[in-house]
């Protein structure tokens, strides 16, 4: 350019903000906001979403957020979070003084160990929601995790100055019915509806609520509202026409109130529910009514059976999502009756359904030749054959998932990895008859895997892990209890997989240096690393991987002898994007501790 801004002299405001709204990352469009005051303020006007943690004085911090970003269309505040202040708590031209003071005076009150207002201090309050109602009018999304200090007050203010709202997210919050009612008295144009933990919640509030705001309503979640009965659900039913998504988790929820739902909203799509009060009769009704449903879970069941199932087979055509969770008195024949009514299905998790065995899944690989997820859990009855059906019938199976599979050996896997050559994902827990032959045929076939676990399978080894290096390319590999894996089949790995960006070899007692020279030679990619318990890497190995990977981002190394606090010092000083370590306290120095300051977590043990 020879000294010449033809950019800022040739382009439109309106195309610079259109480039910025297409940056992913907030690191990306800070750094844009550097380069000139005409970016720093287009960058401003282009910010959409805003995400705010519990730190500092928050109700102050979203009035000059509010200042600066006004455009703003997507709030989330979450206290279980911590974030640091944008700007220093000095004078700069052009901030708002009045809130720099307010900032200085809660700092200097944390300095002086001030502890009568701790808590309300690093908490949301009303006033801060009435700065988010008064500063972000455009409001679309709000979420609101866990703010304790949120009262139906400032959920008013939000209501009736944020016409615009359609989600809201109240989770763990205590608003109350008055809060509800007023969300229902102002926000017409209200979709989405979060009020899982809510305490203090009755029918009373939510019954207002969707009174007002229910012919826009699309997804409500309720969870452990213990006030909340089948009657706002028949409210629901009476007053939501367009609801898609219902997620209930509650002990106070019958029969009466899920079939008023499924008779009510006929265009529901994604059910998920964790009702113990909930029956056959139930299910028979989301059957016969809920033709659209394309998501089904059901947790904790133990009252309905086989029935339930034969409805959902019969009824719902377009189910493509089936979760069946610690579902006792579920068998084969409720399972069968799902694969032949709903053949559209693309991913099954079966999880602790005791009576579900392999002529069930059998079913599955007949009749839903579409499967592309399949999850296995604690199902002890499930053998080889019934994956070896899987890998003939669900030829475009890309993710598996098997914890604690007794029965479950490298037959099966290797039936899988020859006819489900799209295999991206294999996640393997605790199936000790799986093998190095079964995940040979695995990195021979399955050319597109990128995520491979196999946590704690006894008879995997290093042969395995050769045959992955050489057929795979992954992106994340955990071995974590592979206590026959040393450094042969990592330094494959190593060799093998460039692109390697996590890695978890936790628990491998002959896994030594040698594996992590290789590693530092070969994955510079490597984000997050997990070392823990491993007695045979030393500081030696330790710095390939901190000089070499230059992105690493987490380690843990807790339990490794061979690591001492120079090891550690070396992690903090050469790993200049590190954001977690995690080890024992006694191995970290004080001018290490000093200079790493949140970045390293403790595990301390007594010596």
């Amino acid at each position: 350019m020879r000294g010449r801004d033809w950019i800022n002299q040739i382009l439109p405001d309106e195309l610079i903000l259109d480039i910025f709204r297409h940056l992913e990352s907030k690191s990306s469009r800070d750094a844009c906001a550097l380069v000139c005051k005409r970016w720093l303020r287009l960058e401003r006007l282009s910010r959409l979403t805003l995400r705010i943690g519990a730190s500092g004085c928050p109700d102050v911090f979203i009035k000059l957020l509010a200042r600066r970003f006004v455009n703003v269309r997507n709030v989330f505040v979450d206290e279980r979070l911590s974030i640091s202040l944008p700007v220093p708590l000095g004078r700069r031209r052009g901030a708002d003084h009045s809130v720099i003071s307010a900032l200085k005076i809660h700092s200097l009150a944390e300095t002086n160990g001030s502890e009568d207002n701790e808590t309300e201090s690093y908490c949301l309050s009303d006033a801060g929601l009435a700065a988010v109602a008064a500063g972000f009018s455009k409001l679309e999304k709000l979420s609101l995790i866990w703010c304790s200090n949120v009262t139906h007050v400032g959920l008013r203010s939000i209501a009736e100055k944020c016409i615009f709202l359609k989600s809201l997210d109240l989770q763990g919050c205590y608003v109350g019915d008055q809060g509800l009612a007023a969300v229902g008295e102002f926000s017409k144009q209200l979709e989405d509806l979060n009020l899982r933990f809510c305490e203090g919640l009755t029918d009373a509030g939510l019954i207002k609520l969707v009174d007002g705001s229910g012919k826009t309503l699309k997804s409500i979640s309720l969870a452990a509202c213990a006030k909340v009965t089948d009657a706002s659900l028949e409210a629901v039913g009476s007053h939501c026409r367009s609801l898609e998504s219902l997620s209930l988790d509650s002990e106070c929820i019958h029969d009466k109130g899920v079939l008023a739902v499924a008779q009510g909203c006929p265009q529901l799509k994604v059910l998920k529910l964790q009702c113990v009060n909930v029956t056959d009769g139930a299910l028979q009704g989301v059957g016969t009514c809920c033709l659209s449903l394309e998501l089904l879970a059901l947790y904790s069941f133990q009252i309905f059976t086989d029935k339930s199932l034969y409805a959902i087979g019969k009824g719902c055509k377009r189910l493509k999502s089936l979760t069946l969770n610690d579902c006792t008195f579920l068998s084969d024949k409720g399972l069968e009756a799902v694969a032949v009514g709903c053949t559209g299905l693309t991913y099954l998790e079966v999880n602790g359904c005791h009576n579900i065995g392999t002529y069930g899944l059998e079913s599955i690989a007949r009749s839903c030749t579409h499967l592309s997820e399949l999850a296995l859990l604690y199902c002890q009855r499930i053998g080889n054959f019934a994956l070896s059906e899987i890998g003939k019938g669900c030829k475009f199976l890309q993710a598996l998932h098997l914890v604690d599979c007794a029965s479950i050996g490298d037959e099966a896997i290797c039936s899988i990895a020859r006819g489900c050559c799209n295999l991206k994902r294999l996640h393997i827990r605790r199936c000790y008859e799986v093998g190095n032959k079964g995940i040979i045929a695995v990195g021979e076939n399955c050319k597109f895997l990128t995520d491979l676990s196999l946590r704690f399978c006894d008879r995997v080894g290093d042969e395995a892990l050769v045959a992955i290096g050489e057929g795979c390319s992954l992106h994340h590999l955990n071995v974590s209890g592979c206590h026959q894996i040393g450094d042969a089949g990592i330094i494959a790995i190593a060799r093998g997989c460039p692109e390697l960006s996590y890695l978890d070899v936790s628990v491998l007692q002959d896994l030594g240096d040698m594996a992590m020279v290789e590693l530092g030679e070969g994955c510079p990619l490597l984000r997050d690393i997990v070392l823990s318990h491993c007695r045979q890497i030393t500081d030696v190995g330790l710095s390939y991987i901190a000089n070499r990977c230059t992105l690493l981002e987490t380690s843990h190394m807790v339990y490794c002898p061979g690591i001492t606090a120079a090891g550690v010092a070396t992690v903090i000083t050469s790993c200049t994007n590190i954001k977690k370590v995690l080890v024992e306290k006694w191995k970290v120095s004080p001018r290490t501790k000093r200079r790493a300051g949140s970045i390293i977590s403790y595990l301390c043990v007594d010596l």
